[in-house]
């Protein structure tokens, strides 16, 4: 009974969720915030003036860089958007420094970087007030956060001020909190998403939590009140339509737009991307310190084969920092971390946002259509 229900809301208006009135879009699609450059202000712009939601990963940027980016994404558009922060503790822990760096070094040779170990390792800056502040400033609509929902007086200023604010989550008891926490949106990543899952607590699962997206998705929403929205696989409209049939009101996808053409994702990033398969992505600490699926390279055969742990986030991730940097110079991808989600074969070269927006939404309309009326979808 409750699939049929679920089929005639959706035959009535396919893709015109609950979700779509409290954000102020036309379509339930949001493009994942991926730190570290994908997501530049064109990309962001370019999906919100589709009718979705773009988001922009402010994560790892200096809260000045996120001001002048946030107008960059207004310049081009007026249509709503999001920004992506982590709320980790960014305390460093290098107690394991002088264990770990000469594993490092050892990479970084092959890169001709001078050896670090025995030098002071650098302290990793905390900027989550700074950067939440020129949010809210800046009249950033939705606010979305990865590990863990804002800190309690960070989440009372944004609701406040009118903020939306949503949650990554990757279990249903971090479902129950992030609401609890006054989370109005809860992203329910599976382990099949690529890059950081927001796993809270990996204290408890060094690794994160591996449920796969489609067990995950229904599992939260018969738990919560918040609008669900799935990541982690979804690719295309038949993703966007299981997702809604499952009981989401949304798709959050990365992967997908990280060969758009408006990505900021390295070139040879992009051409790794686009010549893996859905085999080739593995789950590694050796990057950041914090659980993230990416293709397989040199650095991380080499960083696993060593047999140590690596340093807890964010330490780890400041002492890999020149290494990553001297890839992208050189343009090698086999030392770059290349978070990709597992539905690799679905990618498409330089397509330009809107299109893939419109064409998920369209495909996932002509499926859901099909269903609600009985019939195959062509």
């Amino acid at each position: 009974m409750a699939a049929r229900e679920e089929l005639d809301k959706l035959k009535r208006d396919p893709l015109h969720t609950p979700l779509c009135e409290l954000l102020g879009i036309d379509l339930p699609i949001i493009q994942a915030g991926m730190a570290g450059g994908p997501a530049t202000p064109s990309l962001v712009a370019a999906v919100s003036a589709a009718g979705g939601l773009g988001t922009l990963g402010a994560a790892y940027m200096e809260p000045e860089a996120i001001r002048e980016a946030v107008r960059a994404v207004r310049r081009l558009t007026d249509k709503p958007f999001a920004a992506n922060l982590f709320v980790a503790p960014m305390r460093d822990d290098y107690s394991r420094y002088a264990e770990v760096q000469p594993v490092l070094d050892r990479i970084g040779a092959e890169l001709d970087l001078a050896p670090r170990a025995g030098i002071s390792p650098p302290a990793t800056p905390d900027r989550l007030e700074r950067q939440f502040a020129v949010l809210l400033e800046e009249g950033v609509p939705v606010i979305s956060t990865a590990f863990g929902p804002l800190p309690e007086p960070l989440g009372r200023a944004a609701r406040e001020a009118g903020r939306i604010v949503a949650t990554m989550v990757t279990t249903v008891e971090e479902a129950l909190t992030a609401e609890a926490a006054g989370s109005e949106i809860l992203v329910a990543q599976g382990c099949d998403a690529g890059g950081h899952r927001g796993t809270f607590d990996t204290s408890r699962r060094p690794y994160g939590a591996l449920v796969g997206t489609f067990s995950l998705v229904p599992q939260i929403a018969d738990r919560v009140k918040a609008p669900v929205v799935a990541a982690g696989g979804v690719m295309d409209g038949r993703g966007l339509a299981a997702a809604l049939l499952l009981g989401a009101q949304g798709v959050q996808l990365g992967t997908r737009f990280l060969t758009a053409a408006e990505s900021g994702a390295h070139p040879a990033y992009k051409e790794a991307l686009l010549a893996a398969s859905e085999d080739d992505t593995v789950i590694t600490r050796w990057f950041s310190g914090r659980p993230a699926r990416g293709l397989r390279n040199r650095f991380i055969e080499a960083a696993e084969q060593s047999g140590l742990e690596p340093l807890p986030f964010p330490s780890q991730n400041t002492a890999t920092g020149p290494i990553r940097q001297a890839a992208a110079e050189r343009n090698d991808a086999q030392y770059m971390s290349l978070w990709a989600g597992q539905a690799l074969r679905l990618l498409t070269r330089d397509t330009p946002a809107a299109h893939i927006v419109r064409e998920i939404a369209d495909e996932a309309r002509s499926r859901l259509s099909g269903m609600a009326g009985g019939g195959p979808a062509e």
